[in-house]
């Protein structure tokens, strides 16, 4: 039987997450961190998934603070988890493009050795001059070329980790790109794992290439079964062009679970939590996403806007731009005009990612379908709640999963590497 991989993502970088639960504890002390690491590893997990921005995002000239104000940086907090965990992978969020190769391949392979093997990099970019503002170079990178820095980033510091000898002998690099020119002589030993894991996230067309030719794992998202077996054909096909076999490469959409004793109380309780996370406040915001206008004088259980939205609007700051602003409130008032819905209730509507809604049986069922149909390799868990939001998975999913021979058992290697069933990477010095 195929076997699924598992990973927790530490909730809390989008509106998504409930912070009105009185179960909800902060997203900055270690405690929570830790606890919601100790779940993922007490339940096998693969690896623990922090997300990272540069920058607080703004709404109309103010911080969002209904999203994370305030996270620590990823590599510092995997760092003290690696000493609190044994077998759990470490996954951090670094942006590629307001970073550099041996600084960053440094704290990477640094993070290997501490943990033992177990670290990974989810290579993200950015062509936000908002965000680049906090860097000296700034926002300069053209949306067409994040990519190819990118690229040449994660070639680079692959260099750097081959510099070493599996032996443990140091011998000088030299790099000279489009991007990079530094030579030198990197600092760390070739890491327990050869390489720390390499994950992309992203589901345009350039960052399908991308994963294709440089990473280990791909954090996408689909929301329907036969989406994700369209998407899971495109990416594998897509290796043998690099020389890459079709398991060298692991999907893993991040997804959502709400669970009940029976179906039933499963989808009551998604309707629950989608109330939670689109509050009066949550819906009028999400409302001026979409328009760019200020909205603030609209009342949330009343229809929507008659004007159209401003595709030069720069009312947000920090966030993805919707790409077609026009395309979606036209589709939003569609549905509205269909079902007879308010703001709030189109916005609830509209922007639901609960993917398995059920009973920890049905649940357990249809991750087992997506896996063993080719639609995914495994899931990034993403709970609403902070840090608690896991602990029903892990006790009541994961035993139904190890029982059906979907997943393991116990931690069979030491290394992420050899969680994810990937194998060392060849020395190329």
């Amino acid at each position: 039987m195929k076997q699924m991989h598992l990973a927790a993502h530490f909730p809390g970088v989008n509106s998504t997450t409930v912070w009105t639960d009185p179960r909800s504890r902060s997203q900055i002390d270690f405690s929570s961190f830790e606890h919601l690491a100790r779940t993922a590893e007490r339940g096998k997990f693969d690896f623990f998934f922090l997300a990272e921005g540069l920058r607080l995002r703004e709404h109309n000239g103010r911080v969002h603070d209904l999203d994370v104000v305030g996270r620590p940086e990823s590599l510092t907090v995997l760092g003290a988890l690696a000493a609190v965990t044994e077998h759990l992978g470490l996954a951090a969020t670094v942006n590629a493009t307001f970073n550099e190769p041996y600084e960053l391949a440094r704290r990477l392979a640094t993070l290997d050795h501490l943990s033992a093997g177990r670290a990974a990099w989810n290579v993200v970019t950015s062509s936000d001059a908002f965000t680049g503002e906090n860097f000296r170079r700034g926002g300069y990178l053209d949306r067409a070329d994040r990519y190819t820095r990118a690229a040449e980033f994660v070639a680079t510091a692959r260099e750097l980790w081959d510099s070493w000898t599996p032996d443990g002998t140091s011998r000088p690099f030299a790099h000279s790109g489009q991007h990079f020119e530094i030579s030198g002589e990197f600092t760390v030993p070739r890491s327990p794992q050869g390489h720390p894991v390499v994950i992309q996230a992203g589901d345009s067309d350039e960052g399908r290439e991308f994963a294709a030719s440089a990473a280990d794992v791909i954090f996408t998202r689909h929301g329907t079964l036969e989406a994700g077996r369209i998407f899971y054909a495109d990416v594998k096909a897509r290796l043998a062009k690099y020389g890459r076999q079709p398991g060298d490469l692991k999907i893993m959409p991040g997804v959502t679970v709400v669970l009940g004793d029976t179906d039933a109380e499963a989808q009551q309780n998604a309707a629950e939590i989608r109330r939670q996370q689109v509050s009066p406040q949550n819906a009028i915001l999400a409302l001026e996403q979409v328009w760019g206008r200020d909205l603030s004088s609209y009342d949330p259980d009343g229809p929507l806007p008659e004007t159209d939205p401003d595709p030069a609007s720069e009312l947000v700051q920090g966030r993805v731009r919707i790409a077609d602003p026009l395309a979606v409130a036209a589709k939003w008032r569609a549905l509205s005009e269909a079902k007879g819905l308010s703001i709030r209730q189109t916005v609830i509507e509209s922007t639901a990612r609960q993917s398995f809604i059920g009973s920890p049986e049905t649940v357990a069922a249809e991750l087992e379908t997506f896996v063993s149909t080719d639609a995914a390799d495994g899931f990034i868990l993403v709970p609403h709640l902070t840090p608690g939001g896991l602990d029903g998975f892990v006790d009541r999913v994961v035993p139904l999963l190890q029982e059906r021979g979907a997943f393991r058992s116990e931690y069979t290697g030491s290394t992420l590497r050899s969680h994810l069933g990937l194998a060392e990477p060849v020395w190329k010095g």
